[in-house]
C-alpha cells in the first residue's frame, strides 16, 4: 500500500495533482460549449496563438499571462473580423491566423536571450509548479468556472440558435465575445502546467467524451468535469511509474477515454438498431 501511495508523498507531485484539479472544471465546462458550438478548432487556434504574446511580455517585462491573454484575444477577434468581412470560411481563417501567430512566436523566441525553456512554454512544466502558479491558475480557472456556471443556460441558447437567442432578449454579441474571453483566460490558467500545445486536449476531449455518454447538456457538464478530473489524476499517477511527462500522459488517458466512450456508444446504438435487413433476395 505504501508503494501505491508513493506518488502522493512528494511535494512536486502534490502540486501537480492540485493544479490539475484546479484547472480541470473550467477547462471541462468550456470544452462542452466548444464541442456543442463546433469551436474545437477555435480552442486549438487560440492555444497556439498565445506564444508571441508570451515572448513579447517577457521582452517588455510584464507578467507572461498578460501577454498570453492579449495575444489570445487578438487572435480570436482578428479571426472573427476577417470572417465577417470576407468569403473565407471560419476553419480556413483560423488555420491561417493561428499558424501565422505561432510562427511569429517561434521567430521572436529565437531572437531573444532567455533562461525560459521553449519546451516548458509549449508542453508545460507540471512538476515544476510552485505556489504562485497554483494561485494564478486557481483564481483564473475558478473565475471562469463560476461565470460558466451562472451563464450556462444563456450560452446554451446562443450555441443552439443565436437568432432565437437574440429574439428572446439575450445579448448575443456579448455572449459570443464573452465566450472567447473565457477561452483565452482558461488557456492562460493552463499555461504554466499543461502548456500551449497540450491545452487543446483539456479543451476538447472532456466535452467530446461527455457528448458521447449523455443526452442532456446539464449532465454533459457534470460528466465532462468528472472525466477531466479523473484523467488528470490517472495521467499524473501513471506518469510517475512510467517516468514520463505528466501532461502528455494525461492526453493519452483522455484519448483512450474517448475511444472507449465511442466504442460503447456504437455498441449500444448498434444493438438498439438491430441487424441490417438482407436485401439481396
Amino acid at each position: 500500500m505504501d508503494s501505491l501511495l508513493m506518488p502522493f508523498q512528494f511535494p512536486f507531485m502534490q502540486n501537480a495533482f492540485l493544479v490539475t484539479a484546479l484547472i480541470a472544471p473550467a477547462a471541462a465546462m468550456l470544452s462542452a460549449f466548444l464541442v456543442l458550438k463546433g469551436w474545437s478548432l477555435m480552442g486549438d487556434a487560440t492555444s497556439h496563438a498565445v506564444l508571441p504574446g508570451v515572448v513579447l511580455a517577457y521582452v517588455v517585462g510584464i507578467p507572461l499571462i498578460v501577454g498570453a491573454f492579449l495575444a489570445g484575444m487578438v487572435m480570436a477577434l482578428g479571426a472573427g473580423f476577417i470572417q465577417e468581412h470576407s468569403r473565407v470560411k471560419q476553419d480556413t481563417v483560423l488555420g491561417v491566423v493561428f499558424s501565422g501567430m505561432f510562427g511569429l512566436g517561434i521567430v521572436l523566441y529565437t531572437q531573444i536571450e532567455t533562461d525560459a525553456h521553449l519546451d516548458h512554454i509549449l508542453f508545460g512544466n507540471m512538476l515544476g509548479v510552485g505556489a504562485a502558479d497554483l494561485w494564478t491558475s486557481g483564481l483564473i480557472a475558478g473565475a471562469v468556472a463560476l461565470v460558466l456556471a451562472v451563464l450556462w443556460r444563456d450560452l446554451l441558447a446562443h450555441a443552439f440558435d443565436p437568432v432565437q437567442a437574440q429574439m428572446i432578449g439575450l445579448r448575443t454579441t456579448l455572449l459570443h465575445y464573452g465566450l472567447l474571453t473565457l477561452l483565452s483566460a482558461t488557456i492562460v490558467a493552463m499555461l504554466s502546467s499543461v502548456g500551449i500545445i497540450l491545452a487543446i486536449a483539456f479543451l476538447i476531449a472532456p466535452g467530446a467524451i461527455a457528448f458521447l455518454l449523455t443526452r442532456r447538456f446539464a449532465a454533459m457538464l457534470v460528466v465532462a468535469i468528472a472525466v477531466a478530473e479523473l484523467a488528470g489524476l490517472l495521467g499524473i499517477y501513471a506518469s510517475f511509474w512510467l517516468d514520463s511527462a505528466p501532461a502528455p500522459t494525461i492526453v493519452l488517458v483522455l484519448t483512450a477515454g474517448f475511444l472507449v466512450a465511442l466504442a460503447a456508444r456504437e455498441l449500444r446504438f448498434g444493438a438498439a438498431r438491430g441487424p441490417k435487413p438482407d436485401l439481396s433476395s
